[in-house]
């Protein structure tokens, strides 16, 4: 991390409300108003700022280092909705067809004009750092996508990204296209976290690195990396599309699909820890259980 990298951490201490900080050198300070108050609305702080501005107001605001010992982190959302782009990658449009027993329409979607675009969750349901994300008891196919997650203020201008884990059932996206609501969102299929590295009026994508690594009873049992190289769509694009007909008031997270995918012999299981690494935001680590039926 450079000494210029500046991170946006929504957090508590004991007893306190959520609030915001700027993450400076590994150092987290509070961010203040202009009356001393704590900022602490980051639906607020989207839905007014201009990315242009942005970096300045944040910097205005830098109050003093956070002493606190019992700092716990919160997935850096509130009430904006969270949406997800998908086939964005060649390696989701060749799974994707596979599982599908070759239908081309992943491969048509892959190279259309008009990409995939879908809803993922409610800011309210997102998991933090350390929840535990969920497997569909109805599914038998389930797996993790890491994947880079754009921070956008509610004028569709990126603020900055942080790491995202959108879980997904293959199995059931696989028997029909139509079903992939039912394969995407369900209770624990989110995870965000754990920072926002700001990058206020972004227009290209970063050269990141995306790992993951699953470990089952201490043991490793998938891991893999990819770039941010491969990604097929522009990340102007993919903020054109989802900025047309519909307004963001508070600002939206967007998912941009995945370059990783599990062999089709792998499925995760209730227990695992599931550990997403993209330098500079950092890590995101969520165990995994079962959603639904007798194991709920």
């Amino acid at each position: 991390m450079s000494a210029t990298d500046q991170f946006l951490v929504r957090y508590t201490t004991a007893g306190s409300v959520p609030r915001l900080g700027i993450e400076i050198d590994g150092v987290l300070h509070a961010l203040t108003s202009t009356t001393a108050s704590p900022l602490t609305d980051l639906d607020a702080l989207l839905a007014s700022g201009r990315a242009a501005d942005m970096q300045a107001m944040l910097d205005s605001h830098i109050g003093l280092p956070v002493t606190a010992a019992d700092v716990r982190r919160h997935a850096p959302v509130q009430r904006q909705e969270v949406w997800a782009a998908g086939v964005t990658y060649k390696r989701s449009e060749q799974a994707r067809e596979a599982e599908s027993n070759n239908s081309n329409l992943y491969s048509r979607v892959y190279h259309a004009t008009r990409p995939e675009l879908f809803f993922k969750s409610l800011g309210s349901e997102v998991l933090d750092l350390g929840g535990a994300v969920g497997i569909r008891y109805d599914a038998i196919w389930s797996v993790p996508e890491p994947e880079l997650v754009v921070v956008l203020n509610a004028h569709m201008e990126v603020i900055g990204f942080t790491i995202g884990n959108d879980m997904s059932s293959r199995d059931i996206e696989g028997e029909n296209p139509l079903y992939l609501p039912q394969a995407k969102v369900y209770e624990g299929s989110c995870a965000l976290g754990p920072r926002i590295w700001l990058q206020p009026g972004a227009t290209t994508w970063p050269d990141l690195t995306i790992a993951i690594e699953v470990t089952r009873a201490g043991e490793s049992v998938f891991h893999e990396t990819t770039s941010t190289a491969s990604l097929h769509r522009s990340l102007s694009e993919l903020i054109d599309y989802l900025g047309r007909c519909k307004r963001f008031p508070r600002g939206a997270l967007l998912f941009t699909g995945t370059g990783i995918v599990p062999p089709d012999d792998f499925t995760l299981a209730a227990g695992d820890s599931v550990r997403i690494t993209i330098d500079p935001i950092g890590e995101l680590v969520n165990t995994v259980r079962v959603i639904g039926g007798a194991q709920s």
